[in-house]
């Protein structure tokens, strides 16, 4: 099979997609998961809840005819980024950030909302007792207890990331070398008659996914093992 044919932009604006991602919803995720968590009223956390879950549930291509509905060149906010700082948004690589962070910030969430529960809430009292603020109590406390939960959603987001298909193919098009990610390529490629060139895409996305799940075993196994021993001392 001749490799040097095929065309590896996909992969690198993947590989840039789901990276930028994962850091924004990393962060975001977590934040907004312990910000509900915090809130007193059980019907402001369950509508929070299902507001942040919504893209979760929802059929990509409707998330995307959503963003595309909100962020078109000629639509209320696009407009407006195109007029005040020439920003286009729909059909750039932006549009490829946009919406993997959408469609895959729900299982950051998730993840990380599972995880600051599972949070002794002693610790919490203990920090203040020691004089912590709230913010040094999360960061310096929390955060570090929670952070094989994080993790895992974090591998997850990132798969996921990796993998979206319809809302980029609504928001961001299939264009090669500027929007078009492995599984945008791999259907132009089944599409096109071209069934090597889209088992090349498939078999990097499996390689890929695989290295992160043997990773992510390995990770929690040596937390587990370490959690064990602090245990038993």
């Amino acid at each position: 099979m001749e490799t040097t044919s095929i065309n590896w932009s996909p992969l690198w604006i993947s590989l840039q997609t789901a990276i930028t991602t994962i850091i924004i919803v990393f962060f975001l995720g977590t934040l907004t998961a312990w910000w509900v968590l915090q809130r007193k009223s059980e019907v402001v956390k369950i509508t929070a809840d299902g507001i942040f879950t919504l893209p979760l549930v929802l059929p990509p291509t409707v998330v995307g005819f959503l963003l595309l509905y909100i962020l078109g060149s000629n639509r209320l906010v696009g407009r407006f980024f195109v007029e005040q700082f020439g920003l286009q948004i729909a059909f750039t690589w932006i549009a490829t950030v946009i919406t993997a962070t959408v469609v895959s910030f729900p299982l950051m969430y998730k993840s990380a909302k599972a995880a600051l529960e599972q949070i002794d809430p002693g610790l919490w009292l203990a920090g203040r007792s020691l004089g912590m603020t709230d913010w040094m109590i999360f960061w310096r406390i929390i955060l570090p207890n929670a952070l094989p939960g994080l993790v895992s959603g974090g591998v997850l987001s990132f798969a996921r990331a990796l993998g979206e298909f319809g809302a980029t193919a609504m928001l961001a098009g299939n264009i090669l070398g500027r929007t078009r990610t492995l599984p945008l390529a791999i259907y132009s490629e089944v599409a096109g008659g071209d069934m090597e060139s889209a088992g090349w895409y498939a078999f990097v996305i499996i390689v890929i996914c695989f290295i992160m799940i043997i990773a992510l075993n390995w990770y929690l196994h040596k937390c587990r093992k370490r959690e064990h021993r602090e245990q038993t001392k």
